[in-house]
């Protein structure tokens, strides 16, 4: 492939986005709008872009690629001003050169690589993407002759009743010849607009006007390539574009997504072939999945997180900066946030890595084969040696690092004599023995209630007969027969 120069407009306000965010710099699956446009210029073999800005340098500016050239654009008086700021900056451009639009994230790299291979087949000074919409209102129209040929191009706004009625729009892209395009630039006039602004699609006119020159246009195959980013709406619209092609190309490298609707996998996300994927969960940018996993539903996989292969983090999961090793179980509702877990452990429900001390983030480890058990609390600094246990409900202090085979428990948690091996390969029944002597170890013995027994009367003598016990009972029963109802009796019976 030739050599070409690439140029991306990115100095429009965005002022529809009703936001403080510079337009390009709004997310789209993990990335800022304007890096889908810097990938697109890379995939052409372009190594310096020259990238367009408004006032808004300074936050655009740590987002874009390394080598790229900023030039600033001081007034925003239109994308055809803009590429007469640039000029300088493109000086040593004698070629061919691509012009890109930071809020278009939905066009693909092949698309535009199709545009600049129709270019050089063609031998073309000025070569366009366009597509035809149902709806094109707010695109500019490409206007042609009668006989087909390109005659330029109009923004909606400065179009007349007849322009407005044709369907085929500027997708924006263009490949052109570099001293073609300044030559037209340089007579541009202001547009007729209350905006006074010079327009790229004026330039497009005075090419095709130029003698010998050639000016054709190329159709993109998927319409929702040509989506501009203007309002929230449009914003979120790409947003599930981007997110399905996402997932498309994941289900395509062998990975089980049980449902694409409720799963959210940003771009730059790395999964192992038969891993599945549980509804609900959430794989942000910088994630890496080995195979045969398992994740979700619900999980939150953060950026900085390594899952190594056959590992399970289940629901209501949360892991950032953590790396997990293999054969890994973390099936219930936990949190791990910058710690490195072994292979072979197993992290009880409601597991929570307290790592953050108020300044600095702080590491935790855990070592091969661990047992940590339910609601365990680990105050980070910490180490949890290999084999270990922890019991439940324990809280590890920051720097009461666990031995290999060591067993703690309580709050805050205290060694036991018992070792893992004992614990973790002890019966059930030997093994409530031990959980409550963990729980009672260094509190006092509860007291526990002795019943007396029950005193059972001597047999009456057999001196006076049957016996005087039995006369007296007799006696009792008459006199109850024979007594009046007390008041309190009366007064219920009635």
């Amino acid at each position: 492939m030739r050599s070409v120069q690439a140029v991306i407009l990115a100095a429009g306000s965005g002022t529809r986005m009703k936001s403080a965010i510079p337009k390009v710099l709004h997310p789209i699956c993990g990335r800022p709008m304007i890096a889908y446009a810097l990938d697109v210029a890379a995939a052409l073999g372009v190594k310096q872009p020259v990238v367009i800005v408004g006032d808004a340098a300074e936050q655009i500016q740590p987002h874009l690629s390394k080598g790229a050239k900023l030039v600033i654009q001081k007034q925003p008086l239109g994308t055809g001003d803009a590429l007469l700021c640039a000029r300088k900056a493109l000086a040593g451009c004698s070629g061919d050169l691509v012009i890109l639009y930071a809020d278009t994230p939905l066009l693909r790299r092949t698309t535009v690589q199709r545009l600049l291979e129709a270019h050089h087949r063609a031998n073309a000074t000025c070569t366009l993407l366009t597509a035809t919409l149902a709806d094109p209102t707010g695109y500019g129209r490409i206007v042609r002759e009668a006989a087909g040929e390109i005659a330029g191009g109009v923004e909606e706004a400065e179009a007349n009743q007849t322009q407005r009625a044709i369907r085929e729009i500027n997708v924006g892209p263009i490949v052109v010849k570099a001293p073609a395009l300044f030559e037209a630039l340089a007579a541009v006039g202001p547009s007729q607009t209350a905006k006074k602004e010079w327009y790229l699609t004026h330039a497009i006119g005075l090419i095709a006007k130029q003698p010998a020159a050639k000016v054709q246009a190329i159709r993109v195959e998927h319409a929702n390539e040509a989506l501009g980013i203007n309002t929230r709406v449009e914003l979120v619209r790409a947003m599930g574009i981007i997110r399905q092609r996402i997932l498309e190309s994941h289900l395509g490298s062998g990975v089980t997504i049980l449902d694409p609707h409720t799963t959210y996998i940003d771009h730059g996300v790395m999964i192992g072939q038969d891993t599945v994927v549980h509804p609900g969960s959430v794989i942000e940018s910088g994630v890496t999945i080995g195979r045969r996993c398992t994740i979700g539903p619900y999980a939150r996989l953060r950026r900085g997180v390594m899952v190594e292969d056959d590992a399970h983090i289940g629901n209501f999961v949360e892991l950032v900066r953590t790396t997990i090793g293999r054969n890994v179980r973390i099936h219930h509702v936990s949190y791990l946030g910058d710690t490195t877990v072994e292979d072979d452990v197993n992290i009880g429900a409601g597991t929570i890595t307290a790592n953050f001390d108020g300044t600095d983030k702080q590491p935790t480890t855990i070592g091969k084969g661990a047992f940590i058990g339910c609601d365990t609390i680990l105050v980070a600094p910490v180490r949890i040696g290999s084999g270990a246990v922890t019991g439940a409900g324990s809280v590890i202090p920051k720097g009461h690092d666990v031995p290999n085979r060591g067993v703690v428990v309580g709050v805050p948690a205290r060694p036991l004599e018992k070792s893992a091996e004992q614990i973790i390969g002890a019966p059930a029944a030997k093994s409530r023995e031990i959980g409550k002597a963990a729980l009672s170890r260094g509190k006092p013995k509860a007291r526990v209630a002795v019943k007396r027994p029950v005193q059972v009367p001597a047999p009456a003598r057999a001196r006076g007969g049957p016996g005087k016990e039995p006369a007296r009972k007799a006696a009792r029963l008459a006199r109850t027969r024979n007594s009046k109802p007390s008041k309190r009796k009366a007064t219920r019976r009635r």
